[in-house]
């Protein structure tokens, strides 16, 4: 009777795994009600879904976990700066495709960006906040009126930002600059998780890198 009971114990567990239900039909969803959208990339038409393999595996790049000190949640303290969940991050996504007020900003340096990336995404590196004319250059093109007499941010665009994951500084490095020159602390937004969050879902991504 014990084996009896514990074979049909151990049916429903594997009946109820997320590899037997994926095989069953059952999606992997990004939200409720969500299963994929699309966005622009680069000219292209990119659908973001999550993968539906269930053998997938996070990218190499990501599947360590030997790395540096998780940012707090705010590391902008004591400005208050929104950080973002998947959920919230997609939405802004989904959302910048219409609204040209909003940016979806990949902070990390070029090399990392192209090798691989979040579909919809404008490369402008950390770095750029290290010298005064590379930084208006950036400040212009995020809406910020640039003159002699300083910075107007009336018109400045909600840049929705991420870097490499939890432990990663890059962001938090440019959001702070931004913050100093004056930027609205309410027009920017933090996914914290960032790529290792990203690729840890499956997500879809693109770059040289991509599957």
């Amino acid at each position: 009777m014990k084996k009896a009971f514990a074979g049909v114990l151990l049916g429903a567990m594997i009946a109820g795994s997320p590899a037997v239900m994926a095989e069953g039909g059952k999606k992997a969803m990004i939200a409720p009600g969500l299963f994929s959208f699309t966005v622009d990339h680069d000219g292209e038409a990119v659908e973001v879904k999550r993968n539906q393999n269930p053998e997938n595996r996070i990218s190499e790049l990501y599947n360590t976990t030997f790395r540096g000190m998780p940012q707090a949640m705010n590391p902008f303290a004591p400005n208050e700066v929104e950080t973002l969940g998947e959920r919230e991050f997609t939405k802004y996504m989904m959302e910048a495709e219409s609204d040209e007020t909003i940016m979806i900003v990949d902070t990390r340096t070029e090399g990392w960006h192209y090798r691989l990336t979040i579909p919809g995404s404008v490369n402008y590196p950390f770095t750029l906040m290290k010298e005064q004319s590379d930084m208006e250059d950036a400040l212009d093109d995020f809406g910020v009126e640039v003159s002699d007499s300083g910075y107007n941010f009336d018109n400045a665009r909600t840049l929705v930002m991420f870097c490499n994951g939890y432990w990663c500084g890059q962001t938090p490095t440019m959001g702070r600059a931004l913050l100093k020159a004056g930027y609205p602390e309410d027009k920017l937004k933090y996914y914290r998780g960032g790529m290792q969050a990203w690729t840890s879902l499956g997500l879809t991504v693109v770059g040289d890198e991509a599957e």
